[in-house]
């Protein structure tokens, strides 16, 4: 049982070394797994380059009045760009400092706006106005409109 050939010693190191090498592989395979996984997920989910967005259209008040007849306050709108919108137009008092300062707001249509074409004109009818006050007239808001409705 001496050292013979010295076969049974190198065989039995051997065979440890190659548990530990399989370890090592398994081990960093492992961790692999875990860091690049979930950047790949992050890659796949997020889908391709996103598409670019139209820029916002140009809407702005041309002309606030009160229609004499109904006394309603009315906005005429002028609006440039690309696509369909709707306009959030605010009314209120010419003279905010007075005590029973109004103010309303209403929406307006702006369907199918091209970049081709002239600007599109829509009138916004605010609520029926007080006799003798003053109105103001401004657009606060623009959003695409959705494709319902």
């Amino acid at each position: 049982m001496g050292s013979g050939t010295g076969m049974g010693v190198g065989v039995g190191m051997g065979v440890n070394g190659l548990k530990w090498q399989g370890w090592v592989v398994g081990m960093l395979g492992l961790s692999c797994l875990l860091v690049f996984a979930p950047l790949g997920l992050y890659v796949w989910a997020s889908g391709g380059p996103a598409e670019p967005v139209a820029a916002p259209p140009e809407v702005r008040v041309t002309a606030c009045r009160i229609d004499p007849p109904s006394r309603r306050a009315v906005a005429v709108l002028e609006a440039r760009g690309e696509g369909s919108y709707v306009a959030t137009v605010l009314f209120r008092d010419r003279n905010p400092a007075i005590a029973d300062a109004r103010e309303a707001r209403t929406l307006v249509r702006l369907p199918g706006l091209t970049p081709d074409t002239p600007a599109a004109h829509a009138e916004a009818v605010g609520p029926v106005w007080a006799a003798g006050a003053g109105v103001w007239c401004g657009v606060v808001g623009v959003a695409g409109e959705t494709g319902e409705g």
